[in-house]
């Protein structure tokens, strides 16, 4: 595999790729499999330990990946307190060195042309200073579903990303040299802020109609951060408190998109209950 990586034959993709770790030894090689399973491979795929408390399963697992693939592509950062995906992701921006990042969670995976084609699109349209696309559920085990040749795009505006977050962060690719970063102290939402910053400060944000990310469960209240209905509510509005602050909107559509976040969590609340009855806990 190292041979490989390292063969001069090979073509590479200008991108960095970075994953957040946390107590993620379970899953982590399925993530970096699906990025050096690449037909166009990123330059680097930088690792953060955010202080795994898993008596060193996690980082040992991430030394055996590097050892496997090769510390020319695989670059590991550890640190020494727990701070969050939001820090973990701005460590790796800052040690970067690719004109363009691939955000990847090191519970998801990737279609095998993700890179190629989204690298391709931003290269051809370098207005465009992030893009996204579709992400869908799988089962751990199928097969990933074929993608069509068809790409159909459209820009997102700030109204629209107010009403619903259109970039999973597994989906996102940004511009390195953009002068933002995810806010470390925020746990909740933070990627959501920071997708909403570059929009509403005029950047170009695209997204692309092909399902090229893969999650293996429920977007919301299936475990993880996520798992946590209330908090995530909380931090969606504590984005939006954010947005008020810094004036990006009235105080009219702070209360009203605010109103509506609550509608969307008690609706994802009867989701996860309903989910429940069927498995005999509700």
């Amino acid at each position: 595999m190292k041979e490989f990586i390292e063969s001069a034959e090979i073509k590479f993709a200008p991108v960095s790729v970075i994953i957040p770790c946390y107590r993620c030894a379970q899953t982590i090689q399925r993530a970096v499999a699906s990025v050096i399973a690449q037909t166009l491979l990123p330059v680097e795929i930088i690792l953060v330990d955010d202080f795994s408390n898993d008596a060193g399963m996690t980082l040992s697992t991430l030394v055996g990946l590097q050892n496997e693939y090769s510390e020319t592509i695989i670059k590991i950062l550890r640190f020494d307190k727990n701070r969050g995906p939001g820090s973990a992701r701005n460590a790796a921006w800052d040690e970067s060195a690719q004109p363009y990042l691939a955000f990847l969670d090191a519970d998801d995976s990737w279609h095998p042309e993700k890179l190629e084609v989204q690298y391709k699109w931003m290269a051809a349209h370098p207005s465009v200073a992030m893009s996204g696309h579709s992400s869908v559920k799988i089962t751990e085990g199928t097969d990933i579903p074929d993608l069509t040749n068809e790409l159909v795009t459209h820009r997102v505006r700030s109204v629209g990303l107010l009403v619903s977050n259109r970039f999973p962060t597994r989906s996102v690719m940004i511009k390195r040299e953009l002068p933002y970063r995810f806010i470390p102290e925020k746990r909740y939402a933070e990627d959501y802020l920071l997708w909403l910053s570059i929009v509403f400060d005029g950047q170009v944000a695209c997204f692309l109609h092909k399902p090229m990310a893969y999650s293996f469960k429920e977007e919301f209240g299936d475990g993880g951060l996520t798992g946590d209905l209330w908090k995530a509510q909380q931090g969606v509005v504590d984005t939006y408190k954010r947005l008020y602050r810094a004036g990006s909107i009235s105080l009219f559509t702070f209360v009203l998109i605010s109103g509506f976040s609550l509608l969307k969590y008690f609706r994802r609340y009867v989701i996860v209950k309903w989910r429940g009855c069927g498995k005999g806990n509700f």
